[in-house]
């Protein structure tokens, strides 16, 4: 039996769809559905918690292809991380389209590349979180850290971070050793070499809130551990674009967004 035509992957990210009218929902989804690709990847801040599955589902019927997602900060404004998730779940088993990542196990996109995905978390350990002034909406929106002093919000977004990280090496060694790259969608940059804004890396004010060192550490033994596999990593949440090369087998890959202004990063090709 001939071995399955590897799939393209077009990437998008924060693409915050609440903040679109309907005429631009419209177009933004022709753009989806025109181009090339044969599944789409969402790379967290779709929406808000209450827009979140209406949203997903409006692009699901109008693309009529696998859209594969994890979830942005934004994407639990105005609920809890705990009901969007468990919703998320429930939408990924009963939808004939749209896929969480976190719940559902690796996605082979061709012979040689497979799709892993978590939402992560900014988690508080690089950067200088102690004294940063940055009061991220996160911390008055989202239930589980809202009415939170400085200390017990560290605690829980330490605990967000270590939950990605825990995902990451239960999941991605196995990927590697069955595939040579292995493609890891994840909301919130790993690394500080990935923290993109306006061209530049983030300061030690931002780095608390917009990395996941939890997750990069993760990454990074997996990456060490299969010297002779690749590992490409997709994110966003900075909306500043860029690519950082973390090891000669790592790549982290930043996309740029702009509110009201969705845009299709690039298609991916599997192997």
């Amino acid at each position: 039996m001939p071995a399955p035509t590897p799939l393209r992957l077009a990437w998008a990210t924060d693409v915050h769809l609440n903040f679109l009218s309907r005429e631009a929902l419209v177009d933004f989804c022709s753009t989806l559905a025109a181009t090339p690709s044969d599944a789409v990847l969402f790379t967290g801040d779709i929406a808000e918690a209450a827009s979140l599955r209406p949203l997903l589902e409006t692009v699901a019927r109008a693309i009529e292809r696998p859209l594969y997602f994890v979830l942005g900060n934004h994407d639990f404004y105005r609920g809890s991380i705990a009901a969007v998730r468990a919703a998320a779940a429930e939408l990924s088993a009963a939808s004939p389209w749209l896929r969480w990542l976190p719940s559902i196990p690796p996605v082979e996109l061709g012979p040689d590349t497979v799709l892993i995905g978590h939402d992560g978390w900014a988690d508080a350990r690089l950067g200088d979180y102690g004294r940063s002034p940055v009061m991220l909406n996160d911390y008055v929106l989202i239930k589980e850290l809202a009415s939170l002093g400085r200390g017990r919000r560290r605690e829980a977004l330490q605990r967000l971070g270590d939950e990605a990280a825990a995902y990451l090496r239960r999941v991605l060694p196995e990927a590697l050793a069955r595939h040579r790259r292995v493609i890891v969608a994840t909301h919130v940059p790993p690394f500080k070499e990935a923290c993109w804004h306006e061209g530049q890396i983030s300061n030690d004010d931002w780095l608390p809130h917009f990395t996941c060192k939890a997750a990069g550490e993760a990454i990074r033994e997996a990456a060490e551990q299969h010297p002779e596999r690749r590992i490409e990593v997709l994110c966003g949440h900075t909306h500043g674009a860029g690519v950082a090369q973390i090891l000669p087998n790592l790549v982290v890959r930043t996309g740029g967004a702009e509110y009201g202004e969705p845009a299709v990063q690039c298609v991916i090709a599997a192997e």
